[in-house]
């Protein structure tokens, strides 16, 4: 269902067209993220090519309120891209027809803001942006819910503000604002980096296969129960979960939980990535099903800070040893050698 919008400091918007030229995984999906951040932004020029490695084409077109551009409104820009699309080119439901399509705001960010909740529109579909197509990329910007925080009495108050169910999906320096299920992390493969993500409960969910670089995670203290992320993974066949690296968990309060047993089997990993007292000492739940503890993947590996100190640790989870976190380290987790790309400039 279209939705209307409210845009708040829109500034200009640039839609970039690219087509990406057909590549074959590259052993270098293997190559571990380092395991201190100041070896990362080179590990990152290495492995994540630009536009013109690709050997592809870029159109821009403009967006400003203003009447300046092409468009004033970014639903007006992307009415105007075909369907079927295969070119690189910016409502904001994009649907599942219209691949390769970028959202870049200005240094200082571009806000998205909706309110929308599940009691209208359901939970999914609650989203500010909703992007259902393939090869969408976002940069500088804040995807908001502007929904009142959840007060606990009343059904269908959760708000979404992002939903990617599109795969093969990048994000840089997006902040995405909103309390119960901020980022609808739904289906395909994902990479965030340097982006802000915060939250109440079940805040990061859905079942992607999606890597999260250098981000913060800002708990926001709830007179309930408070948890990061509840990742969706029902079978021993879906190769799905969340991967943490170098990230940042904040925020005040006591008694976060990293994360639920929503569904039987979830798979979540956090390496290399500092957390304040905000977390619980337990650190996982098992969503009040023990029959569930036996099946989950509940990962740490070198975390810091005084969340994340193992000794309390339910036993359901795993410190985990440097092979085992080995796959959850590289882009090859999300194959993303073959077709991610770096930050779109204007």
């Amino acid at each position: 269902m279209a939705k209307q919008l409210s845009f708040i400091a829109l500034a200009q918007y640039t839609i970039l067209a690219i087509v990406l030229a057909a590549t074959t995984v590259s052993a270098d999906d293997a190559t571990p993220i380092p395991d201190t951040p100041d070896g990362i932004q080179a590990w990152f020029d290495a492995y994540v090519k630009p536009i013109s490695d690709h050997e592809s084409t870029p159109k821009t077109i403009n967006v400003r309120q203003d009447g300046s551009g092409e468009f004033k409104t970014i639903t007006d820009a992307v009415k105007s891209i075909p369907k079927g699309n295969k070119e690189r080119v910016i409502k904001v439901t994009i649907e599942v027809d219209k691949p390769f399509i970028t959202f870049l705001g200005p240094p200082e960010k571009a806000t998205l803001a909706f309110g929308g909740t599940a009691a209208e529109y359901g939970t999914v579909y609650s989203a500010t942006l909703q992007v259902d197509s393939d090869f969408f990329v976002a940069s500088n910007l804040i995807i908001q819910n502007t929904a009142p925080r959840p007060e606990g009495t009343r059904a269908g108050q959760q708000a979404v503000a992002l939903t990617i169910g599109g795969t093969m999906a990048a994000f840089y320096n997006v902040k995405m604002l909103g309390f119960q299920d901020t980022l609808c992390d739904y289906k395909g493969f994902h990479f965030f980096k340097d982006c802000y993500i915060e939250g109440t409960v079940d805040f990061i969910f859905g079942r992607g296969k999606s890597i999260y670089l250098q981000t913060e995670i800002r708990v926001l203290a709830d007179q309930d129960q408070t948890i990061v992320t509840a990742q969706a993974r029902e079978t021993e066949t879906q190769d799905v979960g969340f991967s943490f690296v170098h990230c940042s968990i904040t925020g005040k309060g006591t008694g976060a939980f990293l994360g639920r047993a929503w569904m039987p089997m979830p798979r979540v990993v956090f390496a290399y990535t500092s957390m304040v007292e905000v977390i619980n000492p337990e650190g996982w739940s098992n969503n009040h099903h023990p029959e569930r503890e036996a099946k989950v993947f509940f990962g740490e590996y070198k975390n810091t800070g005084p969340g994340a100190a193992p000794a309390e640790r339910v036993k359901f989870a795993k410190q985990l040893t440097e092979e085992e976190v080995k796959p959850f380290l590289s882009l090859g987790f999300i194959k993303g050698t073959s077709w991610l790309l770096p930050p779109p400039k204007a």
